[in-house]
């Protein structure tokens, strides 16, 4: 698999956000304006996936001081079930030894099961039950959250305000 960073030109980044948009919920969510900045700030990546030279999915990620934030990933609906998105953990872990990421908890319906599901056979754990995501926008809504990560963080509020500052602040 290749993992390609994106930038201002990459061609891929109309067909990232619109898969990003129908993918998550408006609360869960950059508006397109964010989704632009991304590319600029210096600790958010833009990651187009490509396997066998298909572009399959898309992480977007966020190098924090001791670990890594994944605030999306999605391997595109005919790319699913072919441990694409194991192989993408197996690289992040690799890469960054500490990795944490979101999710809507397990009983909110189906797909969150399964979603949480995935993770806890990557080598996730829930770390926290009661994690607020912020909201994107003064128009948007915080939402309750899982928060996962591959590790048992020692200072688990420092981090989280780590996220805050970094993932949520206003992109300018």
């Amino acid at each position: 698999m290749e993992f390609l960073v994106s930038t201002v030109d990459d061609f891929r980044l109309e067909e990232i956000y619109r898969s990003y948009a129908n993918a998550f919920p408006e609360d869960e969510r950059r508006s397109a304006t964010q989704f632009r900045k991304l590319l600029s700030h210096p600790k958010a990546k833009v990651i187009s996936l490509l396997h066998d030279a298909t572009f399959v999915g898309y992480v977007i990620l966020w190098e924090l001081s001791e670990s890594v934030f994944v605030e999306h990933l999605e391997i595109f609906p005919q790319y699913r079930n072919q441990n694409l998105g194991s192989t993408v953990f197996k690289y992040l872990f690799q890469e960054y030894s500490k990795t944490i990421l979101e999710s809507e908890p397990e009983f909110w319906h189906e797909e969150a099961n399964r979603r949480i599901k995935f993770y806890l056979r990557n080598g996730f754990q829930v770390i926290d039950k009661d994690y607020i995501q912020p909201a994107y926008e003064p128009e948007k809504n915080a939402v309750t959250l899982w928060l996962l990560a591959n590790f048992q963080p020692e200072k688990k509020n420092v981090m989280i305000e780590e996220i805050y500052d970094v993932v949520y602040s206003k992109l300018g």
